[in-house]
């Protein structure tokens, strides 16, 4: 999958930078999902508290990415993301030495932890400058799939907790982000194309285009759905099916490991055959697996393979998606990842406020699932109807030597 060609092409030591920023700072944007048990019981929150304590950071971090994706085009992607993670440290250093002694608290908590989940809008246009239009779904997969930073929080946080308390998980929390700073300060290099600082009003002038709109809706179900889930499923699969919080977080691990490590793939297969085609198996296969997953499944060894099935489906979407964004807007990309990846991350709000919001309401997490199976299956029909006007116009927008090289 990765060719010599591929190494050639671009800066490896930036592509691990982009990597590594973005997979620490998405370990600590969902550490109050894998922490949530430990939280409600001290604080005595109902499910619907639960979905949006975890649901906050996805959130601020969905606003904030277009913040970031502004600020890349500004000043460079590798200033923003000093920015962002300096914010980040202080953020969780002071959250530990002072405490957070109550639910609102943790509600600010996650708004500082939602400048973590803007990362996106850094590393992917960090690495993506650095490659060739050929290498674009590979490259910014690889980037990507520091998605598998949620699977980190879900694997550590809920056994520090058992043994020191969640609250100084937080604290703990800003030790790996401290090494990854360092390595960023180090290898990080912005590529010598940065485009030049336009007026703030011409960074939205994007809009105006429908295709941003679709590619905005495409990434609201693929990383929706992946993040949504992230940072829902320690409490599902403890409330569901009784596991404890140290089993839920293994259970929620392993559903983030295969959507994340999926990711490059995803954007490899949409380099081969296209990121039309590939989305639009991804988009079915999604659909099925959150409709199965609605219903209550005989045991949790089932739920978490039906869960997994889902993860891997939408890792592979996220990948898909970022193959044919620098395509359509190579020169806007820094704003477009912040737009992308705002819409990606309200999806991820509404799946998960509305897990919170169904069991709360209905006793079932049931309505919440089909919802964005509906969603999917919304956005399989919308991809349906622009493909061919796609595949015949964007080869014509920038000239021969920048044409897709598969839409």
């Amino acid at each position: 999958m990765i060719s010599r060609d591929f190494l050639k092409a671009g800066h490896a030591p930036t592509l691990f930078a982009a990597f590594l920023y973005f997979d620490l700072s998405f370990m600590v944007w969902v550490i109050l999902g894998p922490l949530g048990v430990a939280i409600a019981k001290d604080f005595h929150l109902d499910p619907a508290q639960k979905g949006l304590m975890v649901a906050i950071p996805v959130l601020a971090g969905a606003l904030l990415r277009l913040v970031n994706g502004v600020l890349v085009d500004r000043i460079g992607p590798k200033k923003t993301g000093m920015i962002g993670q300096l914010i980040v440290l202080t953020g969780l250093a002071l959250a530990w030495s002072l405490g957070v002694h109550n639910y609102h608290q943790v509600l600010a908590l996650g708004l500082v932890l939602g400048v973590a989940g803007a990362s996106f809008a850094v590393a992917l246009p960090l690495a993506s400058r650095w490659y060739p239009q050929e290498h674009q779904g590979l490259a910014l997969g690889i980037a990507g799939a520091g998605n598998s930073g949620t699977a980190l929080a879900a694997l550590f946080a809920p056994i520090l907790a058992k043994t020191f308390g969640w609250q100084n998980v937080i604290g703990m929390a800003a030790i790996p982000l401290a090494v990854a700073f360092v390595v960023y300060m180090l290898l990080a290099k912005d590529a010598p194309d940065q485009p030049a600082p336009k007026k703030l009003a011409e960074y939205l002038d994007v809009l105006k285009v429908p295709d941003a709109w679709w590619l905005m809706l495409l990434y609201a179900v693929t990383f929706g759905g992946f993040v949504g889930l992230a940072s829902s499923l320690t409490i599902y699969f403890n409330a569901e099916y009784g596991l404890s919080p140290v089993t839920a977080g293994f259970f929620t691990a392993a559903c983030v490991f295969a959507g994340s490590f999926i990711r490059p793939v995803g954007g490899a297969l949409a380099d081969r055959f296209g990121g039309v085609r590939t989305l639009s198996f991804v988009f079915a296969l999604a659909a099925t697996g959150l409709a199965v997953a609605s219903f209550q499944m005989p045991s949790a060894y089932v739920a978490l393979a039906v869960l997994m099935f889902s993860m891997l489906a939408l890792g592979a979407g996220n990948g898909a998606v970022f193959q044919l964004a620098p395509q359509r807007f190579r020169k806007e990309i820094g704003v477009m990842t912040g737009l992308i990846g705002m819409t990606g991350g309200v999806g991820g709000f509404y799946l998960a406020s509305s897990l919170g919001m169904a069991k709360k309401m209905t006793g079932s997490y049931q309505v919440g699932f089909l919802g964005f199976a509906a969603l999917a299956v919304f956005a399989l029909v919308a991809l349906h109807s622009l493909k061919a006007r796609w595949r015949a116009v964007w080869p014509t927008l920038h000239g021969d030597a920048a044409a897709p090289v598969r839409v």
